[in-house]
């Protein structure tokens, strides 16, 4: 009897000291980054920035998988259920802390099945029409809506994406019609309003800023309570005409929560080294997203601050989706 204890004992502290070694080693394989939305929005641009340095940092390939479907939600419940070794990460956003609160259901708990990692950076969204739209600014496009209600189509990365609800406050402060039209993510949205066929949008800034450059789009405020300093001849909203307005949208790096401790400190680690270099702060900078960076404990009470404050946003606006 005491032999087999003895041998159940010398397994279980060879096991631990395995996994110890493991963890030291972290990483000693590709990691996977998963991010729940199509090629061309903010999530995208802001992956593709950061991978090849935090691969630089980890000494191993960061291979990003765009998971997009379902306001981003397809992509969080595979990371959700993914092993919590440190090999799968998740690009998250505020849609997340918005859909905690706008889907009936889901198949993962924000808080519960994630461990926060760093929260990485923000961006305002600016508010865009297409060159057709007789309007230059945003007292103007009220006027627009007010004169045509529900003539103008406003497109969005999807139902309760930030760009919506950015939409929504818009409309609900100016006391405008305008008709939602979600597209399955950033991307699309953006090809929509570049070909005409929606006349407004609350885009991100990495995915509109180039196309406002060239003047295939015409833009008329950022959303945040700030200017931004990528843009900053661009107003306000609030200042534009539209007073007490702000809206912006933040990406952070998630992993599974019962992801080693020791594995989430190297990843944070990796995060700060990352937005700290001088390369990476100009390629930000240019794509219109504000560096941040924050500690695991920082960002988890930032997704929680930002879960409260959406889903009283989302009730408030009524809505829903089952």
């Amino acid at each position: 009897m005491m032999k087999g204890r003895w041998r159940w004992l010398v397994f279980l502290s060879a096991g631990l000291v395995m996994d110890a070694h493991a963890q030291a080693q972290y990483p000693t394989k590709p990691i996977r980054l998963i991010v729940p939305f199509p090629p061309g929005g903010g999530s995208d641009a802001l992956s593709r920035i950061l991978g090849p340095k935090l691969s630089e940092g980890l000494g191993q390939q960061l291979v990003i998988e765009n998971r997009p479907g379902a306001g981003a939600n397809i992509g969080a419940e595979v990371a959700a259920k993914s092993p919590a070794d440190g090999y799968t990460l998740l690009m998250g956003n505020v849609a997340h802390t918005i859909n905690a609160t706008l889907y009936a259901k889901l198949g993962y708990d924000l808080i519960k099945d994630f461990a926060p990692v760093c929260l990485l950076a923000s961006t305002p969204n600016i508010v865009v029409v297409h060159p057709s739209v007789p309007a230059r600014s945003v007292k103007e496009l009220i006027a627009l809506a007010r004169a045509r209600p529900g003539a103008l189509d406003v497109a969005s990365s999807g139902a309760g994406s930030s760009a919506h609800l950015a939409g929504e406050l818009f409309k609900s402060m100016a006391g405008i019609k305008m008709n939602h039209v979600p597209y399955k993510g950033g991307g699309p949205a953006v090809i929509a309003l570049l070909s005409g066929e929606v006349s407004v949008g609350f885009a991100t800034t990495p995915s509109v800023i180039q196309h406002v450059k060239n003047g295939r789009l015409r833009a008329l405020a950022v959303t945040t309570a700030k200017r931004s300093p990528s843009t900053p001849d661009l107003p306000t909203v609030s200042e534009a005409g539209l007073k007490g307005y702000e809206a912006g949208t933040w990406y952070g790096l998630l992993v599974p929560s019962a992801t080693p401790k020791e594995v989430v400190s190297r990843l944070n680690a990796e995060s700060m080294k990352a937005l700290a270099t001088a390369d990476v702060k100009q390629r930000l900078d240019n794509a219109g997203f504000e560096p941040i960076g924050t500690t695991p404990e920082q960002f988890g009470a930032y997704i929680r601050s930002e879960t409260e404050k959406w889903g009283k946003v989302v009730r408030a606006a009524g809505v829903r989706v089952e």
